[in-house]
């Protein structure tokens, strides 16, 4: 077996771990929390909190139903550039931290393509935590909560790592309260933002400039 094709296979495993564990966590959440349930992990600034939006990172909605279907083919049209972007690094034996970060990116969007699909199909509504109701169910008798490309994306991971409450006399701002790190997000957008780190701090090695 030539280089190449071991490093595919090596980044189809990757990219396929990565998903098993974006997709447990997510099937998890949907099916033992409310929306607005939170649970503490560690102390108060790293929280498990259930919430569904439309398909855009870091619980960003996109709005209606046929924003909906242009949000998911643009996903998708992009998972394939960046596929193909994974696959063109591998041929050309590019540096392997390219295909790193083309394959998180791989898997990130595809996580989220994947709640987008077909969660609706298979899943329950969620309920409001308070509201007496139990956890969505998978595969309901009576079919999904959405049709096809309708599903929301389940997003888990909130980190308020510290408050600040402006003082009243503040011009705008005054008595708001501020956090930080407010968006609430799940792992693939994790996947996505670590390929983004990863090319700011590395860009020369993940892009040396005789391969540009």
């Amino acid at each position: 077996m030539n280089n190449s094709k071991r490093k595919f296979y090596f980044f189809a495993f990757f990219i396929l771990l990565l998903l098993f564990f974006d997709q447990l966590l997510k099937i998890y959440i949907k099916t033992n929390f409310l929306i607005g349930e939170e649970r503490y992990v560690i102390g108060k600034w790293f929280r498990l909190l259930f919430i569904e939006n439309e398909g855009m990172a870091f619980g960003i909605s996109f709005g209606s139903v046929a924003g909906k279907y242009i949000l998911t083919t643009i996903r998708i049209i992009a998972f394939f550039i960046f596929l193909y972007f994974l696959y063109k690094s591998i041929v050309k034996n590019a540096p392997l931290i390219q295909s790193f970060v083309f394959a998180l990116i791989v898997s990130g969007a595809l996580g989220n393509i994947i709640d987008s699909l077909f969660y609706g199909l298979i899943f329950e509504h969620s309920h409001f935590y308070g509201s007496g109701a139990m956890p969505a169910r998978m595969f309901p008798p009576d079919g999904g909560y959405a049709g096809f490309m309708q599903g929301k994306v389940v997003d888990m991971f909130y980190f308020p790592i510290f408050e600040i409450q402006f003082p009243s006399w503040l011009p705008f701002l005054g008595g708001r309260e501020w956090v930080f790190f407010e968006p609430i997000f799940n792992l693939a957008d994790t996947y996505v933002t670590t390929s983004v780190l990863i090319l700011l701090v590395f860009y020369k090695k993940v892009f040396p400039p005789a391969k540009r």
